[in-house]
């Protein structure tokens, strides 16, 4: 029986209310400015109008929707554990469990044959709310208690919670309003947190005594340079709390003993603009990451009894090329991660010889970090590692023997072969003649002859996109897409100058370098315009929107998810989250060179009466990064502008907020829906 295509009823038109805003004798009228009142029910209304809508235009994939949905899961090992790690007696490990929707935190003593113990259970945590995230969970370090802090609403501000695992039961100390950032006192009796001011900026760390009323806490440090964020750790070898103040391009470090927790911290270094460094432990030195004296950073020393700017000595120098980016100390070895040639490499340093050697991987591109390495005094050193074909791999590295043992491979249901798939790098030429690296893969036999491509971009921050591996994406591989990343400017790809060169004033080269690396693949036959998609998430939403302006002809499909579209209105507002501390990012449009700037590539700005292609764009309610009025906006101007006939959709997560759905399985859901958008408005056969 044919099945009876459902024609969509139109979409849902948000009144027009002007609102005139002015700055720099320039002026503009907003006439969506009013979605910004989330009380106002008018808000709501349209909102969920508007998913309405989008579910209309997206019933006659619904089979589609469900098969792509069933395709991931399929792939996935629902029930499963992670690679477990060894830590003072304890093997410490997640597991997840075929149906539920969280992680479990489990430990086993001694030896992986003993009997489980539960930490926690976040399905249990999870239970009656509609969204939920764990902000992080930390063990004490007598092992005998756990500090964990939840989101319940998508906010990212947490309440913070204690369990004593020697009961499997909460303690009675609740504070609430917390951030990231956490540690422990050597003692295990003191417990550091952060907490946020009213525009969600980490500006406080506190000190709580357990057994005592959060009303007694103790605010240790206070951050009221609106441009810096507090965070606050320990250090792996346990001895120092270090508090940490940033901005996006400037940080100052405080230390403290772990064992004399109620001392005031002692600075490392005072802030100077534009430099950066980190610290760590090691020994009776604190080894320092720094870009001072070194535009890709170098490695310093300093001891600890003295360790200011005069005393740091140089351990690693700045190499041509070679951009470091963190540190994994261990007693014996310092584990480098660095970036060069575009690709992200782990080194190792040898403290008593001084030689470093590259730890050499399997594939031409690649992406491998460290984590999961607890142990101070270990010289096995536990890395991940994957590539756009390789699942993601838990290795274990014996650093003077250069030993590898995967101790851990993503499970691929299905009959997954990597041989089946090919990866390639390419590179295209920016306007201003910079070449620009793409990552990409497809199935085996693909012919360059027009494929649907799905190209993703970022650009910012100096965040990379790595080529990393994703079961969810081989529905698209299996049904003949090319997948690729562009790596453009404002990312941390090729080193610091590619974050310097797509920010601030140079920003529009990272969407110059996107619409390159599109008309690259064009040229190059790996796909044509009626068959090109692009997506982007938050400030690669930017990127989605400002491309869009720009040459809408030359794509069939984009999808921006929580998109920073709004830049200009959103930067003049210093009352909303994160605004002030993004000026190094973005500028300060109270100046008018910035202003100006920004204006120029706002993609919220620059709507403009063109045929745009089909669009999916999505926000959370309660998202603290990207507002949701910003996405919402933006779909109510594009609809009244566009001169094209293609669907553009809104779809605002209710109850969740910039991270998108909580659970495991509403992600993959959202994950389905939005393969099954592009699948559809590319006009291919799912």
């Amino acid at each position: 029986m044919e099945r009876v295509k459902v024609t969509p009823a139109p979409p849902p038109v948000a009144p027009e209310r002007p609102h005139v805003l002015e700055a720099h004798g320039d002026r503009r009228v907003d006439p969506y400015y009013w979605l910004r009142e989330k009380q106002n029910p008018d808000v709501v209304a349209y909102l969920e109008a508007e998913n309405a809508f989008a579910d209309d235009v997206m019933a006659d994939a619904a089979e589609l929707q469900d098969k792509l949905y069933h395709e991931i899961i399929g792939r996935i090992q629902e029930t499963d554990t992670s690679a477990p790690t060894y830590f003072k007696g304890w093997w410490q490990y997640t597991r997840t469990v075929e149906g539920l929707d969280y992680e479990i935190y489990c430990r086993r003593l001694g030896s992986m044959d003993a009997a489980e113990e539960v930490i926690l259970d976040a399905n249990d945590l999870a239970r009656g709310h509609e969204y939920f995230e764990l902000g992080y969970v930390e063990r004490s370090p007598d092992e005998n208690l756990v500090a964990y802090a939840m989101d319940v609403n998508g906010s990212e501000v947490h309440e913070l919670r204690f369990r004593d695992l020697t009961t499997g039961r909460d303690l009675d100390d609740v504070v609430h309003g917390v951030y990231y950032g956490a540690a422990w006192s050597a003692d295990s009796e003191m417990f550091f947190y952060v907490k946020p001011d009213a525009a969600v900026r980490p500006y406080q760390v506190w000190r709580h005594r357990l057994g005592t009323s959060p009303d007694d806490d103790v605010l240790v440090i206070q951050e009221d340079d609106e441009r810096f964020e507090l965070n606050v750790e320990l250090s792996k070898s346990e001895r120092y709390i270090f508090i940490t103040a940033s901005s996006q391009v400037t940080s100052e470090c405080r230390f403290l003993a772990s064992d004399r927790p109620e001392d005031d911290p002692t600075l490392i270094a005072a802030r100077r603009a534009d430099v950066e460094y980190s610290v760590e432990h090691h020994e009776d030195r604190f080894l320092i990451l720094t870009n001072e004296g070194a535009t890709n950073f170098r490695l310093m020393a300093a001891p600890v009894s003295s360790p200011g700017r005069d005393s740091w000595t140089e351990v690693v120098p700045e190499r041509s090329g070679v951009r470091l980016n963190l540190t994994d100390v261990h007693k014996g070895h310092v584990v480098l991660g660095q970036r060069s040639d575009g690709l992200e490499r782990l080194e190792v340093l040898d403290i008593a010889t001084g030689d470093i050697h590259v730890v050499e991987q399997p594939d031409v591109a690649y992406t491998a970090f460290p984590g999961g390495s607890p142990t101070y005094d270990s010289r096995v050193m536990r890395f991940f590692y994957t590539s756009l074909t390789a699942p993601w791999s838990a290795v274990d590295y014996d650093m003077g023997t250069r030993e590898r043992t995967i101790v851990k491979e993503q499970p691929v249901r299905g009959g997954y072969k990597r041989e089946d798939y090919v990866s390639e790098r390419l590179w295209a030429t920016a306007p201003d003649g910079v070449d620009i690296p793409i990552s990409l893969v497809f199935k085996r036999g693909m012919r360059r002859d027009g494929s649907p491509l799905l190209l993703y971009g970022y650009g910012a921050y100096e965040h990379s996109n790595d080529p990393m591996f994703d079961p969810a994406r081989l529905s698209l591989l299996d049904r003949g897409f090319v997948f690729a990343i562009a790596h453009v400017r404002g990312g941390g790809e090729m080193g610091r100058e590619w974050y310097e060169d797509g920010r601030l004033l140079h920003k529009r080269n990272t969407f110059d370098d996107f619409i390159a690396c599109a008309d690259h693949l064009v040229a190059a036959g790996y796909t044509m315009p009626a068959k090109l998609a692009i997506r982007g998430r938050s400030a690669g939403g930017l990127l989605i929107g400002a491309v869009l302006n720009q040459r809408p002809e030359l794509f069939a499909c984009a999808v921006a998810q929580v998109p920073f579209v709004d830049a200009l209105t959103t930067m003049l507002d210093d009352k909303l989250p994160l605004t002030v501390n993004e000026y190094d990012e973005w500028g300060n449009p109270a100046e008018p060179e910035f202003y100006s700037y920004i204006k120029s590539y706002s993609p919220y700005d620059n709507v403009r009466p063109t045929a745009y292609p089909a669009l999916l764009v999505m926000g959370g309610l309660n998202d603290p990064r990207v507002s949701y009025w910003e996405p919402a906006k933006w779909v109510a101007r594009l609809r009244t502008l566009n001169r094209g006939e293609r669907p553009i959709v809104l779809k605002t997560q209710m109850g969740a907020g910039h991270m998108g759905p909580s659970g495991r399985y509403e992600s993959w859901r959202e994950e389905a829906f939005v393969m099954a958008f592009v699948v559809t408005q590319l006009g291919l056969d799912g």
